[in-house]
């Protein structure tokens, strides 16, 4: 499909600087690439391990094709007999429980009805809640969604808010960011403004992070605060098993399985109704875990 094909081309290259900016700020790993190719297309998937800041990161590309199948429609709520699809997402899980885990997907899908759409997003999860960071954070995102429109920001953080969200914990997975999914550009100007509104959130991602591990690479650390992260990862992992849209279209088209599931963190730990004492920074913390919060203006 014509359109899938040119974005495509525009991610691959995308995916490979990212990866060189964030060897750079790691100052010590480097990205193993793995090329995949399957009867529905093929991938890069490129996985970071055992950094001077970076525990694991995962950083894949993939261009797929193939049968829109009954699942599938389940999952999307719609009809068609093909589709074809291409991204890029990435995830990052430090050593450091006062480095935050980064997540990042731009994502392009095409049906064989005329449908198509752009999704993706930038969220945060940290293991603690940095305020002034969450604010600076929510700052960058903000200024990149003006850029193209102001609706952008309140819209896709709200969305984020609410997509991001453990139910059955009654929390959200860290400060949110932006998401945004089937989001459907009339017309060929505004199907290249979106398109590059993609292209521009792509790029402050590695840039976000570096700037993240020189902020906080440094800060020391104790068995208390590894335990949290620990915990913390947890809840990670039960949002991407129950939850993530992306996960289970993945495995259901049969895209790479290892590329898929390499979102999660290298250890992870659940203890048995946990609670952290009162007024210490892992409370804080869950204490902001909250939708709705104007983390731009938080004081």
């Amino acid at each position: 499909m014509q359109h899938t094909n040119k974005i495509a081309s525009i991610y691959k290259e995308l995916q490979q600087q990212m990866c060189r900016q964030l060897e750079e700020g790691d100052g010590k790993a480097v990205f193993q690439q793995v090329p995949w190719t399957k009867d529905i297309g093929s991938g890069l998937t490129c996985v970071m391990k055992e950094g001077n800041v970076i525990e694991k990161a995962g950083l894949n590309f993939s261009h797929v094709e193939g049968d829109f199948s009954p699942k599938m429609e389940a999952i999307l709520g719609m009809k068609a007999n093909k589709y074809s699809a291409t991204g890029i997402s990435s995830i990052i899980h430090p050593y450091n429980p006062f480095m935050p885990i980064i997540h990042m997907n731009v994502r392009y899908f095409e049906l064989d009805n005329g449908t198509s759409w752009f999704g993706g997003g930038i969220d945060l999860t940290p293991h603690y809640i940095n305020k002034a960071q969450a604010t600076w954070f929510h700052q960058i995102l903000k200024d990149i969604c003006d850029k193209y429109d102001k609706n952008y920001y309140p819209d896709y953080k709200t969305w984020a808010d609410n997509y991001f969200f453990n139910k059955h914990r009654n929390e959200t997975r860290g400060v949110g960011g932006i998401f945004f999914d089937r989001i459907q550009p009339k017309g060929e100007e505004a199907f290249e403004n979106f398109l590059a509104y993609t292209i521009d959130l792509a790029k402050a991602y590695p840039n976000i992070y570096c700037d993240l591990m020189e902020m906080n690479k440094s800060v020391e650390f104790n068995e208390v605060n590894k335990q949290w992260q620990a915990l913390r990862r947890g809840r990670y992992v039960e949002y991407n098993l129950v939850y993530d849209r992306g996960t289970k279209f993945g495995l259901e088209s049969g895209g790479n399985t290892e590329s898929i599931l390499v979102s999660m963190p290298p250890m992870a730990q659940w203890e048995y109704n946990f609670a952290p004492e009162a007024d210490s920074a892992e409370q804080q913390t869950l204490d902001l875990l909250k939708k709705e919060l104007d983390w731009v203006n938080m004081k």
